[in-house]
């Protein structure tokens, strides 16, 4: 004797599973599903307006994908979580592309200034492990930098400190970018390296 199909498999099975799946946030995908959000700094400001005082709230976000992309940026409003997505969207508006070498460390040393801050980073070896604190930890964990040596020796205030290490990465290149600049192959431009100092062709693209 045949038995009755079961109820709630085939296509209608499917469709509950998919819908499932979107509302579930671990498992839904998007585009921004690996992006990852750091809060830097968060600061109650005030507005002197008639009638007294107008408190308001200035968050910086950091956010990236942990693959060599990595955006910052700062919002205000009269609530933290309002604040907190102001700065997120306008953080993944404004993400860079950063080459990393081995997928864990930077290709060269660099250096940033913007305004009272200054800041410098140096290519570490495996094993290091990111010697930062701060804003510059925050970056550089978002931008997915494992091994890496860095310094400010300028102004401690975030929001300098944050653009002086963007300034320091913007001008990272990899050996690629640099052959295909001076028309030569990448082999011959690079040298051997037996630790994780950086090459002396490499310290050139920074200087050119």
């Amino acid at each position: 004797m045949a038995q009755a199909p079961q109820r709630g498999g085939g296509q209608g099975g499917e469709r509950r599973d998919r819908r499932d799946n979107r509302n579930n946030p671990a498992v839904a995908e998007g585009p921004d599903s690996d992006i990852v959000e750091k809060l830097v700094h968060i600061n109650r400001v005030a507005a002197t307006v008639k009638g007294g005082r107008r408190f308001s709230f200035a968050a910086l976000m950091v956010v990236g994908d942990g693959k060599g992309r990595v955006g910052f940026g700062h919002g205000k409003a009269r609530e933290v979580p309002e604040a907190i997505r102001k700065a997120t969207e306008e953080a993944k508006k404004t993400m860079i592309r950063v080459p990393l070498r081995e997928n864990r460390t930077l290709h060269h040393d660099g250096a940033g200034r913007w305004g009272a801050g200054k800041i410098m980073m140096r290519a570490a070896p495996p094993g290091t492990g990111v010697i930062a604190g701060g804003p510059m930890r925050a970056v550089l964990e978002t931008l997915g930098v494992h091994d890496v040596v860095a310094k400010s020796t300028g102004s401690s205030n975030p929001y300098n400190m944050i653009r002086a290490t963007f300034e320091a990465l913007k001008v990272q290149s990899s050996p690629r970018q640099v052959a295909s600049k001076r028309g030569k192959k990448v082999a011959d431009l690079m040298g051997r390296r037996n630790d994780g100092a950086s090459a002396p062709v490499e310290a050139e693209a920074v200087e050119s």
